[in-house]
């Protein structure tokens, strides 16, 4: 009995990861069909904006919560304005854009910080179960992810702002020709997408500590999810987090960590060679 309520706990963190470091890109991809290839960068500042406050004394949690989708959000925002904002409409040269910006992301933080890993203990410390201990820390990620679901939920669907967003992103002119300015709605879209998975960074950094390069380990995951989710934002993320995630950890169980990276790629494949639309394009198509 303790041994399955640590894997469904397990299963729930690893839920938990995917909706965190997907649930910006599905922001800015789902809404803007901005292709940032940068995200794996933007999450990795995060982390480091959150250590690097945490370590000039700032509180833990106010760095990570805090500190760091603040640092990331104005720094999507600056990018937007200076970049992003030009290429709208032109796919692949924003692919080679957030590239560009990836490496030169990468450069600079290895310059500035070196090449290793930086890190922060995990706080709340561990739980009990039977033979068992499972960190706290890690149930309380599963709390956050839903609680940016819900609340992504709520502003989308009942907020005069999400109102305003999602029609944008489906008609511009006709929203600017009832008096919206879509430029400013494409910018705190993006912005807004940047601080959640600063936020998200944040909130790993003591799971996985950070390391300049490490942008490249969690951008495939974040891609995958987001495009197995399909075309609805929130639901989407969610679905293909559950399922991704139920799939890796029962491999890794089952099997190895290597093996369950293996299961989770194989699944992704599979789910898009029999909903190339994504789960949500197939299903679930008037949810959000």
């Amino acid at each position: 009995m303790d041994y399955f309520v640590i894997l469904l706990l397990q299963i729930g963190s690893a839920v938990a990861s995917l909706v965190l470091l997907s649930i910006g890109l599905a922001v800015i991809f789902g809404m803007m069909r901005v292709i940032n290839l940068a995200h794996g960068e933007f999450l990795m500042l995060g982390g480091y904006a959150a250590i690097t406050a945490y370590n000039k004394g700032v509180n833990l949690w106010v760095a990570m919560i805090v500190v760091a989708p603040l640092t990331v959000g104005l720094f999507g925002a600056l990018v937007e304005r200076l970049v992003i904002r030009h290429l709208y409409g032109r796919l692949i040269d924003t692919m080679l854009a957030t590239w560009g910006l990836s490496l030169a992301m990468i450069g600079f933080v290895t310059v500035v910080f070196g090449n290793t890993v930086s890190g922060i203990s995990a706080p709340l410390g561990s739980l009990q179960i039977g033979a068992y201990r499972t960190g706290v820390y890690e149930l309380f990620l599963i709390v956050v992810a839903v609680i940016l679901l819900l609340a992504g939920w709520l502003v989308l669907r009942y907020t005069r702002l999400g109102l305003i967003a999602r029609g944008t992103m489906q008609n511009a002119a006709m929203a600017a020709a009832l008096g919206t300015n879509p430029s400013a709605v494409y910018a705190v879209t993006f912005a807004v997408g940047a601080a959640l998975t600063g936020l998200a960074g944040g909130l790993l950094a003591p799971l996985s500590g950070v390391v300049p390069t490490i942008g490249a380990a969690y951008i495939a995951k974040a891609f995958i999810t987001v495009i197995s989710g399909g075309a609805a934002i929130l639901s989407g993320t969610a679905i293909a987090s559950a399922l991704l995630g139920a799939i890796n950890v029962v491999a890794t169980f089952a099997f190895t960590s290597v093996l369950g990276e293996v299961a989770l790629l194989v699944a992704a494949v599979v789910l898009l060679r029999l909903l190339p639309q994504g789960i949500t394009g197939r299903f679930f198509r008037r949810a959000l």
